[in-house]
């Protein structure tokens, strides 16, 4: 039918496409954004063919867990950069937002008995894959499921990877063949058949948009909403526009940097690209484009040989394969993972010889135990821990080395190592902008093994599992300043001042 790859679409039920249908519609809950989407893209080749135009119902739940005004924030400013797209490009768009619980029951099923087909997004973790399923049971017209979430479709990988390398060796194996397949750029510049679709009033009386002001975020709106208000917003702001400044930023100033500072907590030489990825503010593609651009980079490039090694393949510099090596090979492995097990959560899900040497050691004796309101409250024996944590909770990020010992030391100072995979995942979804995601699902559970081997020498509690320590941290990494930072006084804002908060 055109652009869209059928390996990235997916049918949701057995329903025909309804040809005298009013409109197309299309449900983002996970790709939010209108540049670089599979999803939107086939929307629009629906329209063509049909000649019918096109109608977006971007939602956002209450009820969801760890609903907070930190998440909420982050999406709204996604739907306020939509809106604004819309209205300059002639599209009908809806957002609406739940005042209460459950209140938007009802209205993707409304919406879709005017229309002539249904499209989502594809997306593999959290409440939407059950969210997708019930849809294709309710909704009595063809719906549809594009996937959107990397560079490599997830259905080109039938079996969940347990290591990196393999999936590293697969991707260089098969990626080279999906690379040419993009989204478009800005889909609704010149997408004149999609315009003018409107929505039934009936329904625009029952779940009626969000106003401006909500969706500019405004803290007093914000709290008028049943969600977790002690969580609280934090920089940087969601949405598109913001997260094509952070990208320009980071490929500008920080990408030089980024193979030998990456790792140093007191550096910022990280991305900070994972909210707006995680919240489909972002494209993978639009990431990987403007980075090859940068690099003067062509597929002619790419090595014939698929090693698996982390470098040489791209024919790219040090820090870009660096880069490359963590948004392509470690993301996209989680979305593998997700993709094929079920269970991908859950602590079931670690291989064979984790879950062994864990139980084998589950009963040794810890130094320190601390209990899921301890740990939230960085109230432990170790001052690098509580900054780490204190940073999640300031910031809604811990840097990316401290999060991995943020996690080995939960499973040393906790009872059994089940009850600290549920910690880490609390605290993680509950703070972090890209908690509830493939990629942090993957960090935590490669905390107790997962794509990891069996390490030597045998330890208590840890048993064969990757040990690390607070001391080798600090002697690896300068963290005094990251210390007095995140010391527990006065919380100060990225750019050293006190925080007064929002």
């Amino acid at each position: 039918m055109g652009r869209v790859p059928i390996l990235r679409i997916r049918n949701l039920n057995d329903a025909a496409t309804r040809a005298n249908g009013e409109y197309v519609l299309y449900w983002p809950t996970a790709t939010r954004r209108l540049h670089f989407n599979f999803a939107l893209d086939r929307a629009l080749e629906h329209c063509a063919t049909l000649r019918k135009p096109l109608v977006i119902l971007e939602a956002l739940r209450a009820g969801y867990r760890w609903a907070s005004d930190r998440l909420h924030r982050f999406v709204l400013d996604g739907m306020s950069d939509n809106a604004r797209t819309c209205a300059g490009a002639g599209i009908c768009y809806h957002p609406y937002v739940e005042p209460v619980p459950d209140s938007g029951k009802g209205l993707l099923e409304a919406l879709a008995e005017y229309a002539c087909v249904v499209v989502a997004d594809d997306y593999p973790c959290f409440f939407l894959p059950r969210m997708l399923e019930s849809a294709g049971k309710k909704v009595g017209v063809a719906i549809e499921a594009v996937d959107s979430n990397g560079l490599l479709p997830m259905r080109a990988c039938p079996q969940a990877m347990g290591r990196a390398f393999d999936f590293r060796r697969f991707l260089q194996k098969e990626l080279p063949k999906h690379l040419r397949e993009c989204p478009a750029r800005d889909p609704l510049r010149k997408a004149k058949s999609a315009r003018g679709g409107r929505i039934p009033e009936k329904i625009r009386k029952k779940w009626p948009a969000a106003t401006e002001r909500l969706l500019s975020g405004d803290i007093a709106e914000l709290h008028k909403m049943p969600i977790d208000h002690s969580v609280r917003p934090v920089t940087p702001r969601g949405g598109h526009g913001h997260a094509k400044a952070h990208l320009r930023e980071f490929l500008g100033r920080k990408l030089k940097d980024y193979g030998e500072k990456r790792n140093e907590p007191e550096w910022d030489a990280t991305s900070g690209l994972s909210p707006f990825l995680h919240f489909g503010h972002l494209s993978v593609h639009e990431v990987f484009m403007e980075l090859a651009r940068r690099e003067k980079w062509k597929l002619e490039k790419l090595s014939l040989r698929a090693t698996g090694k982390r470098e040489g393949w791209w024919g790219m510099s040090a820090n870009a394969e660096s880069f490359l090596d963590e948004i392509i090979t470690w993301r996209e492995v989680a979305f593998n993972f997700c993709a094929n097990r079920w269970d991908s959560d859950r602590y079931e899900s670690l291989p064979e010889w984790a879950k062994k040497t864990l139980r084998e050691h589950r009963k040794d004796e810890r130094e320190y135990l601390y209990s899921l309101e301890d740990f939230e409250e960085a109230k432990t024996h170790d001052p690098l821990w509580n900054a780490a944590q204190r940073q999640l909770v300031r910031e809604g990020k811990i840097h990316s080395y401290l999060r991995m010992l943020w996690g080995k030391k939960i499973l040393q100072w906790s009872r059994r190592p089940q009850e600290a995979a549920r910690i880490m995942i609390h605290l993680n979804n509950k703070y972090a902008l890209d908690g509830r995601d493939p990629n942090s699902y993957s960090g935590i559970f490669w905390v107790l093994g997962r794509y990891d081997r069996p390490w030597a020498p045998v330890r208590p509690v840890f048993g064969a599992i990757r040990y690390m320590s607070s001391e080798n941290t600090a002697r690896k990494f300068s963290v005094k300043e990251y210390l007095k930072r995140y010391s527990g006084e006065t919380p100060t804002n990225e750019n050293g001042q006190p925080d007064k908060g929002e």
